[in-house]
Parts: structure tokens; C-alpha cells; sequence
């Protein structure tokens, strides 16, 4: 019996974290034709992070302890794992196709390792090396080194840019998503995966405030239309998809599959994003890449996916994530897992 109940436990994760990986893969397709009709890539992602977050509001206003107790957390988790991220990623989308975009992004487990040998001193491994060898070699067919950067330099910089907020993302979860002490002195639980996820949307909507000033955003667009591929589709209805599907069901869907499936299948499912986005792309958006740059697509994920699974687990315990791992994720409830920093 209780191996049945386990079996069905993890599929009913694999199950989630699918539709998880499928939900944020499409937020940048819809993103891409608002961009287009006019949007500025900040205006796109403030809209996207302040309609979350109100829609989490009443999940904040349930784990407001957080507020008191991990404010360091909330407030880093805001800057990089929502701000940051999000801004960069949106803003190379508006330069350069959206495979190659969450490709390039991808390059964050590898850069990972770069931080914990070089900067914490601990041992990585020959696999994890290999990972980041793989990941670097398929960036070069993805983005045509042989064309001499036939893509939009500022725009793969501003994708390796969403890649290095998430290194300081998964730095933080390091830090941030394991067993605490209060204020007296006593043991605190990890916080709440959901509560961090609500006040990170808050923060980061307040950052995202400051920086894209969306008062000086032309809002008429939202009522016309965006094209896709030659279709015209509603804003308002690419808008829904951003914040219902590709922020909210993403998020939590990705947090309840964490307690249900190991670090090694979290970490494969959430390598299938950038696949999905690219699919997406090329159906939807109709951006064709070519044989090398699949090639090199698949390259990167495999690097990337040797990299994250080869890395040292960090001996203070599980870390935190909107989709990533947790080493103890069934047995502790409320743990925080940090393979990857969603979109």
C-alpha cells in the first residue's frame, strides 16, 4: 500500500511539474508579439509580476510571518529570482528568437559550478566540468560563432544576463532555504516554497515599478491586438496567458512538484523548458532555427543537465526555488528546492 501511494505520489509529480515546465516555456511566446505591437520588454514584465502578485496576495497576507522572520530572503528572491530574471530575459527576447534566448539562459548551471569552486572553494567534479565544457561548445552552434555572431550582441547579453541573476538566485537559495533560528533563539522551520514565491512576486513588482515606470506606458495597446505568426490574437488575452499560466499555475504547480519527485527528475523536467519554448516559438511564432543550432540547443541542455546533477549538494540542506529540488522535499514540508529560476 504505501508503495502504491509513492508511485502514485511521484507521478502525480511528474504529472505537475510538466505542466509546470510547459507553462513557463510559453511565457515568452506570448510575451514576444505583445514586445512587438509596441510594448517595452520592462513594461511587458511589470505587467506580468504586479498581476501575480495581486493575484498572491491573499497567499502573502497568510505567510506574512515571513515578512519578520526572512526578510534578507523575500527581498533577494524578489531582486534576482523575479526582477532580474525576468527583465533580462524579456528584454533579449526582443532581440533575438526565444529558443535561443532561454538557451543561452541555460548556461546558469554551468556558471553555478564556476561559484562554488572558485569563489566557495569546494571541489567540483571531472562530470560536472564536462557538463560546463558541453554547455559552453553548444552556445557556439546556437548563436553561429562561425557567422561571426550573427545574432544581436546585445541581446545574448542581455540573456547572459537573466543567466546570471539566476546564478545569484541559486546562490541565495543556498543560504536561505534551510532550517533557521528565530528571534529567541529557537529552531525555525524553512519558509513556506508558496509564501516566498507571493512576497518574491511582491518585491519584485515593486522593484520592476521603480525601473519600468509603467505609468508612462501607452495602455491602449492592451485593448487592440498582437500579431503571432501572421494571426492576430486579443493583448489582453496574451496578457491573461503571461500571468495566469506562464507566472501563476507555473509557480505553483512547479513548488507542489518539488515535494513529489527526486532532485535528479526535477532537475530532467525542468531542462525540458527551453525545449518547449523553442517548440513554441517555431509553431507559434514561426522562428526557425537551424540544424546546427538545434544541434547546439541539445548540447547545452545535456551540459547543463550533467552540470546541475554532478554538482556537490550543499551541505546546509535544501535551498530555494519556484521549481528546483529538495533534498528532503517529502519529509519536510515547506523546504525550498533550487534547480532552476523559472520564467
Amino acid at each position: 500500500m504505501q508503495a502504491s501511494s509513492g508511485f502514485q505520489g511521484r507521478s502525480a509529480g511528474l504529472g505537475l511539474a510538466l505542466v509546470s515546465a510547459f507553462a513557463f516555456g510559453g511565457s515568452g511566446v506570448a510575451a514576444k508579439p505583445l514586445i512587438e505591437a509596441g510594448l517595452d520588454p520592462l513594461h511587458v514584465v511589470w505587467l506580468r509580476v504586479a498581476g501575480a502578485a495581486v493575484i498572491m496576495l491573499p497567499v502573502a497576507w497568510r505567510h506574512r510571518n515571513l515578512v519578520r522572520e526572512r526578510p534578507a530572503l523575500l527581498a533577494g528572491f524578489g531582486l534576482f529570482a523575479v526582477a532580474g530574471v525576468q527583465a533580462f530575459y524579456f528584454a533579449s527576447i526582443s532581440r533575438i528568437p526565444v529558443g535561443v534566448a532561454l538557451l543561452v539562459e541555460y548556461l546558469a548551471p554551468a556558471l553555478v559550478l564556476g561559484w562554488v569552486r572558485f569563489v566557495q572553494g569546494r571541489p567540483v567534479t571531472r562530470a560536472a566540468a564536462v557538463g560546463v565544457v558541453l554547455a559552453v561548445g553548444g552556445l557556439a552552434c546556437v548563436v553561429e560563432v562561425w557567422s561571426g555572431l550573427k545574432f544581436d550582441l546585445l541581446g545574448l547579453l542581455l540573456a547572459l544576463g537573466a543567466a546570471c541573476c539566476q546564478v545569484g538566485y541559486f546562490v541565495l537559495s543556498d543560504h536561505g532555504g534551510q532550517d533557521g533560528r528565530d528571534g529567541g533563539g529557537k529552531h525555525a522551520e524553512p519558509p513556506h516554497p508558496v509564501g516566498v514565491i507571493a512576497y518574491g512576486l511582491i518585491v519584485g513588482a515593486a522593484v520592476l515599478t521603480v525601473v519600468a515606470r509603467p505609468w508612462g506606458m501607452d495602455w491602449s495597446l492592451l485593448g487592440g491586438s498582437a500579431g503571432m505568426n501572421g494571426n492576430e490574437v486579443p493583448a489582453w488575452l496574451l496578457l491573461g496567458w503571461i500571468v495566469l499560466l506562464a507566472t501563476v499555475l507555473a509557480y505553483v504547480t512547479g513548488v507542489v512538484s518539488v515535494r513529489l519527485l527526486s532532485p535528479q527528475v526535477a532537475g530532467v523536467v525542468a531542462c525540458l523548458e527551453a525545449v518547449i519554448a523553442t517548440g513554441l516559438a517555431w509553431v507559434l511564432l514561426g522562428e526557425h532555427l537551424s540544424a546546427p543550432q538545434l544541434i547546439g540547443g541539445f548540447v547545452v541542455l545535456t551540459g547543463a543537465f550533467i552540470a546541475q546533477s554532478a554538482a556537490p549538494k550543499p551541505p546546509s540542506g535544501p535551498v530555494a526555488s519556484g521549481v528546483g529540488t529538495g533534498a528532503a522535499a517529502e519529509a519536510a514540508e515547506g523546504e525550498l528546492s533550487g534547480d532552476r529560476a523559472p520564467h
